[in-house]
């Protein structure tokens, strides 16, 4: 079979997700329509690793009305909407994801993509592209370029292309405003919460709320806790990011400190280990702690699993005794808003996607052009992104006069 998902009797459902995403995602119908007209992808294939969410089937209907064939798999093992993947399955994508997967099936359904022949990659932590990059060198010949989704994976770009080991042209999606911006920290923030709120169900008012990394992801979702009733605690590493924090009306102090005070705990770093057993050592009974980085690595659930007895006690939370007191983890460590929860908005994640589109797009006209590092997107297309949201939204803004555009162009004309 060109697929393997959990079951595909649940495509029907998948089908009216997916339909209902597209509602909320008018910019993709847009480029949509274009694709279809203009088929810029014709006779290449997309491979895709990514979380299979309804939104993501939006992106692979676009990109396979451009001409692609496509191969999806899921880039985490817990974040797969098993009827969108079955919908896909049913639409004639290979598709290979599924919740709960092993991670046995979580790689070899990264080999069945590579096996596919890809020409374009969208990766979401580069686990894609790493696997072609040391597994299957050969089949970079053919790979034009890829696109990776979030900042965990363009850190890794970075390390490669320091190295000297990255082979092709690889575009930063996530420094696009129209994601980083956007997805980072309107998305991660509203996402998070939904996570934390339907695996516990507990009540956050009141609540002291540790942020753990004060990035875009950070900012947001101190943002939501805050508007929620928390008080709000950072952890930071970035002295700049410290000061932002504490001019935005939030108290910065350790991991080691706020361990001590915090409720709930939530890590978005991109780095590993940033809670650690010796942390959560000294936390209060019914503490919480999820992480909505990509890799479930900021939080030590190895050193967790092996100090501690753990019990299931909902579907997306173990409870773990710590010499009597009980500390709970949502969603086993991973990305507790795509675990526990569906991700993002749609209508966060259309410009994400949007940006995805175009920059498949940009890859393909440019094949010849670009350097073998990791590049962003032009200030233009980022823009027109933006431009499509706000026409989809119905919003007008202004425009720059002539004598505008000729002042801020110039340097003679001063006080």
């Amino acid at each position: 079979m060109n697929y393997e998902v959990k079951n595909i009797g649940l495509a029907a459902q998948g089908m009216l997700n997916i339909e209902y995403a597209e509602r909320n995602m008018p910019i993709m119908k847009k480029i949509r329509d274009r694709f279809a007209k203009k088929k810029p992808f014709k006779g290449l294939t997309i491979g895709l690793a990514l979380h299979v969410t309804k939104e993501t089937a939006v992106l692979v209907r676009t990109l396979k009305a451009g001409g692609a064939k496509i191969a999806i798999a899921s880039c985490n093992p817990l974040s797969t909407q098993d009827d969108v993947a079955a919908a896909l399955a049913k639409e004639g994508i290979c598709v290979y994801a599924k919740k709960g997967e092993s991670l046995q099936e979580y790689y070899r359904y990264i080999e069945n993509v590579i096996a596919a022949g890809p020409n374009i990659t969208i990766d979401d932590g580069c686990d894609l592209v790493t696997a072609l990059h040391t597994k299957h060198r050969k089949m970079l010949e053919k790979v034009i370029g890829g696109c990776e989704e979030t900042t965990t994976g363009i850190i890794r770009l970075h390390a490669m292309e320091r190295e000297g080991v990255l082979k092709c042209p690889m575009i930063a999606v996530n420094d696009n405003k129209t994601k980083h911006l956007l997805d980072n920290y309107y998305g991660t923030g509203q996402s998070t919460i939904d996570g934390i709120l339907r695996a516990t169900n507990v009540l956050i008012a009141g609540k002291t709320f540790v942020v753990c990394g004060y990035g875009d992801c950070g900012k947001g979702l101190a943002l939501r806790a805050g508007g929620m009733g928390a008080s709000v605690i950072v952890t930071e590493v970035d002295a700049f990011r410290a000061m932002q924090a504490v001019l935005d009306g939030y108290r910065v102090m350790p991991v080691s400190d706020a361990a001590r005070t915090g409720d709930i705990f939530v890590t978005v770093t991109g780095n590993k280990k940033i809670i650690r057993t010796e942390h959560i050592r000294t936390m209060k009974s019914g503490a919480i702690l999820a992480n909505s980085g990509h890799f479930d690595n900021e939080i030590d659930v190895e050193g967790m699993n092996r100090l501690w007895k753990k019990r299931r006690i909902r579907p997306f939370l173990d409870e773990y005794d710590v010499r009597g007191r009980k500390i709970y983890l949502c969603a086993e460590g991973r990305l507790v808003n795509l675990s526990a929860a569906e991700g993002h908005p749609s209508e966060v994640m259309a410009t994400s996607f949007a940006g995805q589109s175009l920059a498949c797009e940009y890859l393909v006209r440019n094949r010849d052009r670009l350097e073998t590092k990791v590049i962003r997107l032009p200030e233009e297309i980022d823009n027109h992104i933006a431009e499509l949201q706000l026409e989809a939204m119905g919003i007008k803004k202004d425009k720059l006069t002539a004598e505008q555009k000729k002042y801020l162009s110039g340097w003679k004309e001063g006080t």
